[in-house]
């Protein structure tokens, strides 16, 4: 992951503007605080995937020091943006989740993707040998047929051992 530093900024007949030293050209803007902060991290990786597109250099993060040397930066707040690996293709997915996890997940964090991204990251890093699987069950064959037909639902996970032979279904 990378970390840009990022220029939030406000007049007084505005919204809340954020540009990014490194990346000229590159800026967004929200009503609120938290929505020019979400709007950032998505306009810094979708700017870069264009950048990598066109086969352009991405730039090395500057230091804040050198960001704040720029007379026209000192009256910004400066603030992060992480970006997952530079040159990593990132890919838009779907992903239906509990109402009351997602409210949960909003409470930590303004961007859901880098959240969940992190998240799956630590899991695939830090999880046992041990494979999460499904049960096999007449309800998770209902929730499978109403997945299909486009509803949602929970699937609980349980653990096992490799070797224990069961009625369980890996989960990829």
């Amino acid at each position: 992951m990378a970390e840009y530093i990022a220029l939030l900024h406000k007049d007084a007949d505005s919204d809340y503007g954020v540009s990014f030293p490194d990346f000229p050209g590159c800026v967004t803007a929200g009503k609120t605080l938290d929505e020019a902060r979400r709007l950032a991290a998505e306009a810094l990786a979708f700017h870069i995937e264009g950048m990598i597109e066109d086969g352009q250099a991405i730039p090395a993060p500057c230091p804040l020091d050198a960001a704040m040397r720029d007379r026209a930066n000192r009256d910004a707040v400066a603030f992060i943006v992480t970006v997952p690996d530079i040159g990593e293709r990132v890919v838009r997915v779907n992903v239906t989740l509990p109402e009351s996890l997602l409210k949960r997940i909003d409470e930590r964090t303004n961007n859901r993707s880098g959240f969940l991204a992190k998240a799956a990251g630590w899991v695939i890093d830090h999880a046992s040998s041990d494979r999460i699987v499904a049960r096999r069950t007449t309800k998770t064959k209902k929730m499978a047929a109403d997945i299909e037909k486009g509803g949602s639902t929970k699937i609980s996970a349980d653990r096992t051992s490799r070797g224990r032979k069961s009625r369980r279904q890996r989960v990829a």
